[in-house]
């Protein structure tokens, strides 16, 4: 079966297309990629992973077509951004 992995890395989008045996789990073909090699700041422990949009666990058996998402790490808490924008907003009107 063929699946692709994508990651929105800091530089760019990564992605990669792998042929893999039935019965593989999300896990083994994140192992396979090269997106350790690639991104080892990002590999350890294993990031949130989708299958397209959604998200899964490591040991999801995969179908041909998937797509694997490997998500980073938020840099900001977005109900705090919220709020600051909010507070931003509100000073600009007073």
């Amino acid at each position: 079966m063929r699946i692709e992995l994508v990651f929105a890395a800091p530089d760019g989008l990564w992605r990669e297309h792998l042929d893999l045996k039935a019965g593989a789990t999300v896990a083994e073909a994140v192992a396979q990629s090269a997106f350790a090699r690639r991104y080892p700041e990002y590999a350890r422990p294993l990031p949130p992973l989708g299958i397209h949009g959604e998200r899964c666990a490591p040991q999801r058996a995969l179908g041909d077509g998937d797509r694997i998402e490997i998500y980073r790490p938020l840099v900001f808490d977005p109900l705090e951004s919220r709020r600051r924008r909010a507070l931003h907003k509100a000073a600009r009107t007073t």
